[in-house]
């Protein structure tokens, strides 16, 4: 559920977030620049840039992907006035996996665009004003449990659930099997032929949202991707360290890697714990992840007083993704929002990704971007990160 709103919201402003301490340890990597020496020049070498990317973005950090599906079947199980339930039926002829999508419509909305979550497995995903937010402006939701395709157990071993049976000797942490349960309900929804297939979002909180910007970059089906508050392993900053007052004005420090693979080892690429403490050496960061959706719209919400998600460390990845998208000429297709409070999937960034799926359905006509692009620090007082710049701009 969303965290219980404060008696008084606190005003949004740039001292909003108090710093104590803001460490980097080593510069962004230059996405621009070819494993030879060479740099991208041409959009055409941005897309065999992107090639070199996958090895270390995609399959470093995650490890290999799984396969595309041997058989593809849904079932529906229930057929309600306005939300119906779907069995998918996917993976090898010998291994199905099966999990369940709600498809919840709108009302009056014919062939709505929908919003894609796979946080079924969280209690706010059924939250009737969090879905109200999009519902009530004529925008579908498909929300699934990523649980049902891979576990999500502390403790135990990596490669458990029902993907890792249907594929023995799998490579891949559970964040990339929780993305593939993201593609395979678009292939559902390709099935099923009741929303907008050129208006998909996808969204996600926290660890859902690590796999939401996995899933995103993956598939290009997609036409608007929202991680929100991510945390480190997806949309922060390896490279960053942050200490800030929290909301109650104690001391707290973001994720780092050590803490992800200490406590979910099992959700990331085998090869990430080598660079435990050594981040610097990383040959990418969470820029590229970011940089790999572009064109497309990529979204990323974060909160103020989430310190864990290094809100400052996310804000200089998006940034410096922005000079692929700026490249690509794409660059108002790149957003992002922080709130006041903590780490949550609150009703209010569902209403900003709402905003945004309405500002592609309706050719950008009447889109206010008012309460984008605001920081609750000031942005002088953070070092910059990157020496490079897109090769379009002197």
């Amino acid at each position: 559920m969303d965290e219980k709103r404060a008696t008084v919201t606190p005003t949004f402003t740039p001292t909003l977030l108090k710093i104590i301490k803001y460490e980097i340890t080593g510069k962004l990597p230059d996405p621009f620049l070819f494993e030879d020496g060479q740099r991208v020049a041409t959009e055409a070498d941005w897309a065999a840039r992107k090639k070199e990317l996958y090895k270390s973005v995609i399959e470093l950090q995650y490890g290999i992907q799984p396969p595309a599906p041997e058989l593809m079947a849904v079932e529906m199980l229930y057929n309600g006035d306005k939300t119906r339930v779907y069995r998918i039926k996917s993976g090898t002829e010998a291994h199905p996996v099966t999990f369940r999508m709600k498809l919840i419509l709108p009302d009056n909305a014919v062939n709505p665009p929908v919003i894609v979550d796979g946080d079924g497995c969280f209690n706010y995903s059924m939250d009737k004003q969090w879905l109200g937010a999009a519902l009530e402006r004529g925008v579908a939701w498909a929300i699934f449990d990523r649980t049902e395709i891979a576990n999500d157990v502390m403790g135990e071993k990596r490669g458990t659930g029902q993907l890792f049976e249907a594929y023995p000797g799998l490579e891949c942490g559970a964040l990339s099997a929780w993305a593939w349960g993201y593609s395979r309900v678009v292939d559902a929804l390709e099935q099923i032929g009741l929303v907008n297939l050129d208006c998909i979002a996808f969204t996600g909180h926290s660890r859902g949202g690590k796999t939401c910007a996995l899933a995103g970059a993956l598939d290009e089906r997609v036409a608007i991707v929202n991680p929100n508050e991510t945390c480190a392993g997806s949309c922060s900053c390896y490279r960053s360290h942050l200490v800030a007052l929290d909301e109650n004005g104690a001391e707290a420090r973001s994720e780092r890697l050590s803490d992800l693979w200490h406590n979910f080892y099992y959700w990331i690429g085998e090869g990430m714990g080598k660079y435990v403490a050594r981040e610097s050496e990383l040959p990418f960061d969470c820029h590229e992840l970011k940089a790999m959706i572009a064109p497309r719209t990529l979204f990323l919400s974060e909160a103020a007083h989430d310190i864990w998600s290094n809100p400052v460390g996310a804000w200089q990845t998006t940034v410096a993704a922005k000079e692929v998208y700026d490249f690509l000429g794409a660059g108002d297709e790149l957003f992002w929002y922080f709130r006041p409070g903590r780490h949550a999937h609150k009703t209010e960034d569902v209403e900003m990704l709402v905003s945004l799926i309405k500002r592609r359905e309706n050719g950008g006509k009447d889109f206010d971007d008012s309460r984008f692009f605001r920081l609750p620090f000031e942005e002088t007082a953070i070092p910059p990160i990157y020496d490079w710049k897109n090769p379009k701009r002197k």
